[in-house]
């Protein structure tokens, strides 16, 4: 019996969420043979669980008139204080209107204009007749215009559905319950993975001329956080083990203003965007004081932070789960509560036992995004091998920079998967590759070696579980939304100590078949690599930009800090390695984004 099963695809997909199913239809569409693996069934994946909408500048509704993709550029290159990679930025927003069409006409059910007149915030909003049954846009953060398409509070789901229905619909092989622990590699071509099945534990081997990794975010390195359990940053470090991928601006970590207390599951910014309110425990509407223009409504960053100085300021309601605001729904009526937010409805009283129509949501800002990823070029290729591509929230596409817009990250799956997937499909047409068996004996041995140490605790018998407890406190406690020397210093030093720790991991159960045990244990070392670059980014860099705000440095510095964090780690090396490029300036130069605590309207509200 072989010690392993061995399957070969001309493109290999690691995800099976929006960006790699779209992905892996425009490579099959041209004619590959595309395997997709994922550690859940395809529609379980995390993607279903986003709320609020896509952005894509169709401009139908009464507040998107005008819009277009020039606004949506400069909407997004503000958003990310100025991070992103503008020509990405650009190529985004000219094709997110196509891909939105596109979803429509493979079956999602998108909100139409209905024509007439209603009340928001005050003022009264006409909606055409003519455009009565085109597809319509509610408000989000930071936009000029409202762009961000959506179904109800079930985008991603809607999404996601349509999408694999299409992937089965074209007979793509998918393999689900199927976790990829190493890429298969020989220091400039990547050749495929070793994975093992998480069902019975037995190794496998997908040798492929393109690999693609789409495997999500890494927000399960927080204690708290929006993400699903699976969202581990599983692609992101077997990349960064490789000792030549690097992992661009890992200290860019998005913490969403309104998870919910105490479960953290998220509550859509499409509830604030519909109109909602953030109040205080005075159940005083506070965003207006530090946001005059924008109010609920500007970015993600800036909601975030302001949440939590008003809560330093002592204006926080108690709570056995740390202090927290409301957000307040209740005057959006109960028809539009039921049917526009449905989904957070059905949330709040099955996890929190309230009833928004009728009570206030108790919500604190909770990590919710990585801007940071594999880094990778206009084409999705990853930076050091060829043959790996990466897209979606585990890749540095750089779209985001240092602040993701809401809406963008969806919009990013499904364009980033047509723009890459294409990219990808060629690349495999023009190469004739051969993976020598030596090479993958010597990648399978290596894992073989791990998964037997750890069975025989060869190394030692450090819990597993414990070193993932330490290292949640670690990041939550000193690399939050506020940042500073001392406690960076802290995390840095303490994810140094855990980082030796991991390598003297040993099994309490006997490792044998599925055993999640031994599954945590072949992970932990890799997070605890992602939590130390996310912890030695943001002590280099010494500057305000984005979601990385260090109250030591409170400005942003174009002059030393307008450039991305390339995080490497080289083998058997005991810590990350950090360079930089700069970022390129293609069409926006640096100016004032028009809110958050450097904005002219801010200052002149203080």
């Amino acid at each position: 019996m072989s010690r392993y099963d061995s399957f070969t695809a001309d493109v290999l997909i690691v995800g099976a969420g929006l960006a790699g199913e779209r992905a892996a239809i425009e490579a099959a569409t041209q004619g590959l043979n595309v395997i997709i693996l994922s550690l859940v069934p395809p529609r379980r994946s995390h993607s279903a669980a986003a709320q609020g909408g896509m952005q894509a500048s169709l401009g139908n509704s009464a507040m998107g008139r005008g819009d277009n993709s020039d606004v949506h550029f400069a909407d997004t290159v503000k958003g990310s204080d100025w991070g992103c990679d503008q020509e990405v930025a650009r190529l985004f927003a000219e094709t997110a209107p196509i891909a939105v069409r596109q979803m429509a006409f493979w079956g999602v059910p998108w909100n139409r204009v209905v024509a007439g007149s209603r009340m928001y915030d005050g003022a009264e909003i006409r909606e055409d007749a003519d455009k009565e049954g085109l597809i319509t846009a509610r408000n989000f953060g930071g936009t000029a215009k409202w762009r961000t398409c959506y179904t109800a509070d079930g985008t991603g789901h809607t999404l996601l559905y349509t999408m694999d229905s299409v992937v089965i619909k074209l007979g793509i092989t998918v393999h689900d319950r199927t976790e990829a622990i190493s890429l298969i590699h020989d220091g400039t071509r990547c050749h495929g993975v070793v994975a093992r099945c998480l069902r019975t534990g037995k190794l496998r081997v997908y040798a492929a001329k393109s690999t693609v990794i789409a495997t999500g975010g890494y927000g399960r390195l927080y204690g708290a956080s929006t993400n699903a359990i699976i969202n581990e940053g599983n692609g992101m470090f077997i990349a960064l083990e490789t000792g030549v991928v690097p992992l661009g601006n890992m200290e860019a970590v998005q913490f969403h203003p309104t998870g919910i207390v105490p479960s953290w599951i998220l509550i859509t910014e499409g509830a604030r965007g519909d109109g909602g309110y953030l109040l205080d425990k005075n159940h005083h509407r506070f965003m207006p004081d530090y946001e005059p223009k924008k109010k609920e409504l500007a970015s993600r960053d800036v909601v975030s932070r302001r949440i939590m100085q008003h809560i330093r300021k002592g204006f926080g309601v108690d709570s056995p789960y740390g202090p927290h605001v409301w957000l307040d729904i209740r005057h959006l009526g109960e028809k539009h509560i039921n049917t526009n937010l449905r989904e957070i409805a059905n949330i709040c009283r099955n996890f929190a036992g309230i009833d928004p129509i009728h009570d206030l949501i108790p919500v604190r800002p909770t990590q919710h995004y990585s801007m940071g990823g594999i880094r990778t070029n206009i084409d999705g290729m990853a930076y050091g091998l060829e043959g790996l591509f990466a897209l979606g929230e585990a890749s540095c596409w750089d779209l985001h920079g240092f602040n993701r817009l809401g809406g963008n990250s969806l919009a990013e799956t499904v364009v980033a998967g047509m723009i890459v997937g294409e990219k990808i499909a060629k690349y495999t047409k023009e190469v004739s590759v051969q993976v020598a068996t030596s090479l993958i004996e010597e990648h399978v041995g290596v894992q073989e070696d791990r998964i037997r140490a750890l069975i025989d605790c060869r190394d030692g018998t450090e819990n597993v579980y414990e070193l993932r407890r330490e290292m949640e406190n670690t990041l939550s406690e000193n690399v939050g939304i506020f940042r500073s020397e001392e406690p960076l210093k802290k995390a840095v030093a303490k994810l140094h100590e855990l980082h030796q720790r991991s390598l003297r991991i040993g099994l309490a159960s006997g490792g044998q078949g599925a055993s999640p045990e031994l599954a945590s244990a072949l992970r932990m070392p890799g997070m605890i690599k992602l939590a130390y670059c996310i912890a030695a980014g943001a002590l280099e860099r010494k500057e305000s930009r984005g979601s990385h705000f260090r109250e030591d440095y409170p400005k942003r510095d174009d002059e030393n800090w307008l450039k991305r964090t390339l995080a490497y780690w080289p083998p058997g090396a005991p810590k990350p390695v950090l360079q930089y490029e700069p970022v390129k300036i293609t069409e926006l130069p640096p100016g004032d984004r028009g809110y958050g605590e450097a904005s002219k309207e801010a200052s002149q509200s203080k």
